[in-house]
């Protein structure tokens, strides 16, 4: 009962209360008393190592490090007593001497704990013999700079790449003055298996680790909120600020935050792209073949003119508008709003296609949009995991920290992927399957599980339908042949039958089921394997589809896309129809219209005569960039809005200058249905407008009788018309999107539809040709996103002098007498390209890796522009090649 009442004690006699288990540093600060302490973090473990934190037991007059001892019953604390003073003034003393008087150059600046400590204690002068102990500077890398003259062993940076990031790329190495944190053998960082997230130097006290700065060196004049516009995790920035400029990006510390204390290589050193000379920063229209400054008004007005004009001439049909899943929600609202209701069509989408949406809305279709919240800390109270075409590390590396640690706490974890990633190490169980041969590894567990009677008969009693003939299916399969498909033997299945076994299942899904030619039929057969093992509906479970761009969810959430109107309706759905005529006041076609592939088929055959680009590069994003080129060549008319010249802008009638996350105010839906909104850092360059604003104007010029003139406006609207985000405005910085199914499985009293299970399908026979003799993966490295517009004009990632190597095994080196270095030439039957080659032990002989975004994206010119995702299509994601050596 004295547990349940919590334990009373005193703090500098104030009565304190707290839960067992609760530290003396923590009770403290619960009750706004401040404790000193340089080498505490509330992300990490507890340390003890700076001692700064000492308290003083009244009782017993003993000295307790308070951030490593436990409160216990009637205890007397003592923070701040002369005794506790001078122990704490003596260490700070000792720390200064051993410290570098470089505080005015320093980065830490103002911001160097220990100098804050010191300054709290009044103490200036050590009055002590300076230790001087000089270690290098250490700056081989663009990203970090290491003075470890300035390192006070508080042991949070190692601490960091241990618990929060876990990597281990740094530990303490040797002893006494000569102590550090250090690589193994003492390499440089870049030669370690450091992945440069950053979380080390954010998190350090003092100017002991720093970013690589070419711009500016000390504290920033100010420092802003914001959500990272790289990928789809969505992680809180503090962004830093001088004569408004951008100048650091540090994760926001905040605890109800994706990332907390973490970052990725992008998000911490890659935005510097912001930065660059080819930012656009004036209107410009194409006259005499050359883009022109214009005026905004004479740019908008030829814009507005000519799509009403081509719209009168050829029809709706004739006009498309290709949205971002990187601009804010307010955008792709508006700009869908556009094409609906002053141009009446429904050719409309964003860059999110490329990412697999029409395997993603399986989901959302069997569902009715039932599992649309599914924060990743979940993940780390998952029963079971099985990742599956997926390379979290690389591609959302957030994510890939949520999965390790869930994995070192003990929870299973299954990946499935034909190459080796950093996720194997942590891994219950690597089941290294031959491509696009997921939906047969599916199937076949499935069968395993049923064969033991593992599935879950009170769940799928009460929420799904049609299971007696999916049993049926499964029966029918044969495992033999599923192993030999897979590549997989029959005891690795049957071990993998094992870990899931009476287990509620966390599927963490990737391109490389997204991407590829069975991704349908594969994300409907894991849809299987969820409702038969109960994972569904519950905390810890379901489906955590990767989503690549920063809001690739809240463009598909605002309508962006050809298929569906905002909030995800179909439009073969009558009822979602009328809702929308009735709050627009116009008629909606139930046709789907174009999506980013049919764009492009239609300009090439004469029919699609005007399309309006918003931040999207599909110059350098799509496959057979040539036929592309040429069939945007076709267009009578072609806008581009975006932030930077690049390969579209260059070809576009019309250009217009947006702004960046940073430099306007917004709201990014990330993967995990988490809606923040963010206010701008710095202005817009030149003459560079808010996207949202730019479209306000357009669309009043275009007919629209009034403008929003506000983001509140378009928000309010936003939520009284979208029932997912009918609380975004509400005034938080952060909510989440609202269920909205009539799956009884999402309905608190169980009434509501059944969801049904889908048969059980096979792959077609493959048919191999000699010509081609190795399968190519595409796939992401961690320092590049998407098609590398943005993180290739990253001058930290450039000076990297990462090539984007072609890698090979070991076998296939041999056999083809290739050494690491080696040129060769990569032929697919669409094009080729140039690379250096990597041998690698996590490839079968007759698979190789092309990464992506490298070399203006050179990958695609691999495989040929289809629909992605849809069935029928060979996928985007592995295609047959042959290798030439150079």
């Amino acid at each position: 009962m004295k547990d349940l009442e919590g334990i009373a004690l005193t703090i500098n006699g104030t009565n304190v209360s707290c839960p067992p288990g609760t530290t003396i540093l923590e009770a403290a600060a619960s009750h706004g008393i401040k404790i000193p302490t340089l080498c505490h973090h509330p992300g990490l473990q507890p340390f003890g190592s700076c001692r700064l934190c000492l308290v003083e037991e009244e009782k017993s007059g003993r000295l307790m490090a308070s951030c490593v001892t436990p409160v216990s019953q009637d205890m007397a604390i003592q923070t701040d007593s002369p005794r506790m003073k001078r122990h704490r003034g003596n260490i700070v003393r000792l720390m200064m001497a051993e410290h570098p008087e470089s505080c005015i150059v320093c980065s830490k600046g103002n911001r160097c704990q220990l100098r804050q400590v010191a300054a709290q204690l009044g103490i200036g002068q050590t009055d002590l013999y300076r230790m001087h102990h000089y270690k290098p500077l250490e700056e081989a890398n663009p990203f970090i700079i290491r003075d470890l003259n300035k390192c006070i062993l508080c042991g949070k940076c190692i601490r960091a790449d241990h618990e929060l990031v876990v990597v281990g790329a740094i530990d303490y190495t040797l002893r006494g003055f000569d102590s550090r944190p250090a690589t193994v053998h003492n390499q440089g960082l870049e030669d370690s298996s450091c992945t440069f997230c950053g979380t080390c130097v954010s998190i350090c006290p003092t100017g002991a680790l720093a970013a690589r700065n070419d711009r500016y060196v000390g504290t920033p004049q100010r420092v802003y909120l914001s959500v990272c516009g790289f990928c789809g995790a969505g992680c809180s920035l503090a962004v830093g600020v001088y004569d408004d400029q951008m100048v650091e990006i540090n994760p926001s510390h905040r605890e109800d935050t994706v990332n907390g204390s973490t970052l990725c290589v992008r998000g911490h050193f890659a935005h510097d792209f912001l930065n660059v000379k080819e930012r656009l920063t004036r209107p410009m229209i194409r006259k005499d073949g050359q883009l022109v400054s214009v005026p905004w008004d004479q740019a908008l007005e030829v814009i507005a003119s000519r799509l009403i004009g081509i719209k009168k001439k050829h029809g709706p049909q004739s006009v498309a508008l290709l949205g971002s899943s990187k601009c804010t929600n307010e955008e792709n609202y508006l700009f869908q709003k556009i094409a609906r209701v002053l141009l009446e069509t429904n050719n409309v989408d964003n860059g999110g296609y490329l990412s697999g949406r029409s395997v993603m809305s399986v989901i959302d279709s069997k569902t009715d949009g039932g599992r649309r919240k599914t924060p990743l800390a979940y993940l780390e109270k998952a029963q079971a995991i099985f990742v599956l075409g997926a390379d979290p590390s690389q591609s959302i590396p957030v994510v890939g920290y949520y999965l390790k640690r869930a994995a070192r706490n003990g929870i299973p974890l299954i990946v499935a992927n034909p190459r080796r990633t950093e996720l194997v190490t942590f891994s219950s169980l690597w089941l290294r399957l031959s491509p696009h041969s997921e939906l047969e590894l599916i199937n076949g567990l499935a069968a395993l599980l049923c064969e033991r009677k593992a599935y879950d008969t009170y769940f799928m009693d009460r929420f799904t339908e049609g299971f007696d003939l999916y049993r049926d299916g499964l029966s029918s399969l044969d495992l033999e042949r599923i192993s030999g498909l897979t590549g997989i033997d029959m005891r690795s299945l049957e071990r993998a039958a094992d870990l899931l076994d009476g287990k509620r299942i966390s599927f963490v899904v990737g391109h490389g089921i997204l991407q590829q030619r069975y991704g349908i039929q594969s994300m409907e057969a894991l849809l299987n394997l969820s409702l038969m093992t109960g994972s569904l509906g519950h905390e810890g479970v379901g489906f955590y589809v990767l989503a690549r761009e920063n809001n690739q969810v809240g463009a598909w959430d605002m309508g962006a896309v050809p298929d569906a109107l905002p909030g995800r309706k179909p439009l073969s759905s009558e009822t979602a129809r009328k809702q929308w005529e009735r709050a627009w006041q116009v008629r909606v076609s139930p046709d789907n219209g174009l999506n980013m592939v049919r764009m492009i088929e239609e300009s090439e055959k004469g029919n699609l005569k005007a399309l309006y680009i918003l931040g999207e590069n599909p110059l350098r994003s799509l496959p057979e960039p040539g036929r592309v080129r040429k069939a945007l060549s076709r267009l009578e008319f072609l806008v581009v809005q975006d932030i930077l010249a690049n390969e579209t802008t260059q070809i576009a009638d019309v250009v217009l200058p947006g702004a960046a996350f940073t430099e306007k105010a917004g709201s990014f839906t990330n993967m995990e249905g988490r809606v923040q909104t963010f206010r701008p850092v710095v202005r817009p360059p030149g003459e560079a407008k808010a996207d949202w604003e730019i479209l306000d104007i357009l669309g009043k010029r275009m007919g629209y009788p009034r403008r929003y003139g506000s983001l509140e406006r378009i928000r309010a609207e936003i939520s009284k018309l979208i029932p997912l985000y009918s609380e975004m405005d509400g005034g938080g910085d952060q909510v989440w999107v609202k269920g909205s199914s009539q799956r009884s499985l999402f309905h608190r009293d169980g009434n509501g539809d059944l969801i049904p299970f889908s048969p059980v399908v096979s792959t077609e026979d493959e048919v191999s040709d000699d010509a081609y003799p190795f399968i190519a993966i595409l796939g992401s490295l961690r320092f590049h996103l998407g098609s590398g517009t943005r993180t290739s004009r990253s001058k930290r990632i450039r000076d990297s002098g990462l090539k984007g190597e072609v890698e090979i095994s070991h076998e296939d080196g041999a056999r083809l007498s290739l050494c690491n270095g080696d040129t060769v030439r990569v032929v697919s039957p669409y094009g080729s390209v140039i690379r250096e080659v990597k041998l690698e032990t996590g490839l079968r002989p007759g698979l190789i890796f092309v990464p992506i975004a490298f070399n203006a994206n050179d990958a695609r010119n691999l495989i040929r522009l289809t629909p992605v995702g849809e069935r029928g299509s060979p996928g985007w994601k592995e295609c047959q090649v042959r290798l030439e050596k150079l």
